[in-house]
């Protein structure tokens, strides 16, 4: 695999045009592509940002984010994630809920209102 790799990786060499040796093949100009549809899925819009956050302000927080938030408030960070994590199952939700716990901390402290 060593130098058998090297030898049929193709993406960082320049084709040379010719039938033979590493760097074989026909030249051709890489393509512009206009971006896919699917190429913005997932990214989060204006108007759909802004009704979570009203939905947020009425609804208000869950039991567990309350939770979550009092952990952060006194530095319990590493806490905090593991409650994310258990309720929400993965790692990686963990810390986007702890991220995004903690931005809301951040903003109703910059408000002047008391978190929870």
């Amino acid at each position: 695999p060593g130098s058998y790799s090297i030898a049929r990786d193709r993406t960082t060499r320049k084709m040379a045009g010719i039938a033979v040796g590493l760097s074989k093949g026909h030249q051709v100009a890489k393509r512009t592509l206009a971006p896919r549809p699917a190429q913005r899925k997932g990214k989060l819009g204006a108007r759909v940002r802004n009704i979570r956050d009203l939905i947020r302000d009425v609804v208000g927080s869950a039991p567990y984010e309350k939770r979550l938030m009092e952990l952060l408030k006194v530095g319990r960070d590493k806490r905090a994630l593991k409650l994310a994590k258990r309720k929400l199952g993965t790692h990686g939700r963990g810390k986007k809920k702890r991220e995004e716990m903690g931005n809301l901390i951040r903003k109703m402290a910059a408000k002047g209102r008391t978190a929870v």
